[in-house]
């Protein structure tokens, strides 16, 4: 069974409260509260999302002066608060599917990884952080259909105004002009550049979030003492700071990446012929050589550094909010 086999990953630390797997939870509670809390959470951390995008966007000469504060007090000043919260509507809406399809994927893969991994031999941090980023890698596989035309859709809102960019009024409006311009393909521009970048990424995530929270979990001492349970408060620390690591991580790696994908969707100035992936590397390169490549690094930074950290309470709140209690 998948959840003997996760039990058993975590059976010597003590912690079978810190990995509670998918046959053990109710799955409507699960995703109802998901829901609630996550879109809680993006509506913090979505104006980071907007001045990061308007910074990748920005040619050269708008950029070289400006930081990510400026940029954000900007936007207050011309546009007010709604400014920093264009896309947000239908980012929290849409998301929706696209999150359970992610957290479903996420979940049943990891139990199928540790059951079949069990017997190998290999130290336990490296068996769960392999689990878990085997089950990263398959859910933003999985997800990433869905995500990426509706990642074209918010991006195309929170960049409305922007010199080389299309007006478009909500997002019905944004579908119709991409797919009247591109046809259906439009709204996937980006899609093998996401899958690329991201689903490595995402492996990188959860497996050195899964490895690094074991890691620290033997050096507060919790090793063979199955009577030895940690407090909530120890549980929610720790996760936390394993968060928080994977998330700032994994930004330094893909930014480079992320800035040429958002380019790649909202802009349309690049001449003759479709937007692509050398088109847009080529010109963000004339116009601000390799540092280019990390425009928008310090809202990424901060907004995955936070939201790793507050995705992952959340998500792990939400895990034990939703466990079976029959």
């Amino acid at each position: 069974m998948a959840v003997e086999a996760a039990e058993a990953s975590t059976a010597s630390l003590a912690l079978s409260e810190t990995d509670i797997n998918w046959d053990r939870l109710d799955k409507t509670k699960f995703h109802v509260i998901g829901a609630v809390l996550f879109t809680a959470q993006a509506a913090l951390l979505h104006p980071t999302y907007v001045v990061k995008t308007r910074l990748q966007v920005l040619e050269s000469r708008s950029t070289s002066s400006r930081s990510g504060l400026s940029t954000f007090k900007h936007i207050l000043r011309n546009d007010g608060l709604g400014g920093v919260y264009r896309g947000f509507g239908t980012s929290a809406v849409g998301a929706l599917p696209g999150r359970i399809l992610y957290l479903t994927s996420l979940e049943v893969s990891k139990d199928v990884m540790l059951k079949y991994t069990k017997g190998l031999d290999m130290p336990e941090a490296t068996h769960i952080g392999v689990a878990n980023g085997v089950a990263g890698m398959v859910s933003n596989l999985v997800s990433c259909a869905f995500f990426v035309p509706f990642d074209v859709i918010c991006q195309r809102l929170m960049v409305q105004g922007l010199p080389g960019t299309t007006v478009c009024v909500g997002p019905i409006d944004v579908i119709r002009k991409v797919i009247s311009v591109e046809g259906f393909r439009g709204l996937y521009r980006g899609f093998g550049l996401t899958a690329v970048s991201q689903t490595p990424a995402s492996a990188f995530w959860w497996g050195s979030y899964g490895a690094a929270q074991n890691i620290i979990w033997r050096s507060l001492g919790y090793g063979n003492d199955v009577d030895t349970k940690p407090s909530q408060t120890e549980i929610v620390t720790v996760q936390a700071t394993a968060g928080m690591l994977a998330g700032a991580c994994s930004s330094i790696f893909t930014t480079p990446i992320d800035t040429i994908k958002t380019r790649l969707q909202v802009m349309d100035n690049y001449g003759t012929g479709r937007p692509s992936v050398m088109k847009t590397t080529k010109k963000l390169l004339e116009e601000d050589g390799w540092k280019g490549l990390y425009r928008g690094f310090g809202p990424r930074f901060l907004s995955m550094s936070v939201s790793g950290t507050s995705m992952i309470v959340i998500y792990e709140l939400i895990k034990r909010l939703s466990v079976r209690r029959d």
